[in-house]
């Protein structure tokens, strides 16, 4: 006789009762127990579908409000580069603070948009760079982001192209 646990060869195991009441019960919240995402990530973020440029930098910006990240500044690239749509810069307080900040946010993009971002820099600690697609977060050490001024470089204004031009002549 075969045993419950142990099902005929070719035939695949049932799940316990347990199993589909949990799920049921977190499909009906619309949130996945492991994340306490939503199950399909939110406004923009649709499962099957990529999600946009925009969806994903707001869901960076939740995660990086949920972790106490200070400073946070958005800067859209958009006409501005290839590289990326958006990019986010902020700080953590301390090396512990910027690796877990990393750590949550490489997270929810798996978890809530299915992106598997690429991490840089996460061992030290003083800055750490996310490459999540058409968003790139760098996450930094106060004393790390004053030296490096990197918002301040993107946030300046682009010089017209007839200024621009007089400039090289």
């Amino acid at each position: 006789m075969l045993s419950r646990r142990h099902p005929a060869p070719g035939v695949r195991r049932r799940d316990t009762q347990e199993d589909d009441d949990l799920s049921y019960i977190e499909a009906a919240a619309g949130r996945t127990a492991a994340t306490g995402l939503p199950v399909n990530g939110g406004p923009g973020l649709s499962a099957g579908q990529p999600p946009t440029s925009e969806a994903l930098r707001d869901l960076v910006l939740s995660s990086l409000d949920d972790d106490k990240a200070e400073d946070v500044v958005p800067i859209s690239l958009v006409g501005r580069s290839a590289m990326a749509d958006h990019m986010v810069v902020c700080s953590g307080r301390s090396s512990r603070q910027v690796a877990a900040i990393a750590d949550k946010l490489v997270e929810r993009l798996k978890a809530g948009a299915g992106v598997v971002a690429r991490v840089e820099g996460r061992e030290v600690g003083d800055w750490v760079l996310i490459d999540a697609g058409d968003v790139v977060v760098h996450v930094f050490r106060p004393e790390v982001r004053e030296f490096y001024q990197l918002e301040k470089m993107w946030l300046a204004t682009p010089r017209p192209a007839a200024t621009a031009a007089a400039a090289g002549a």
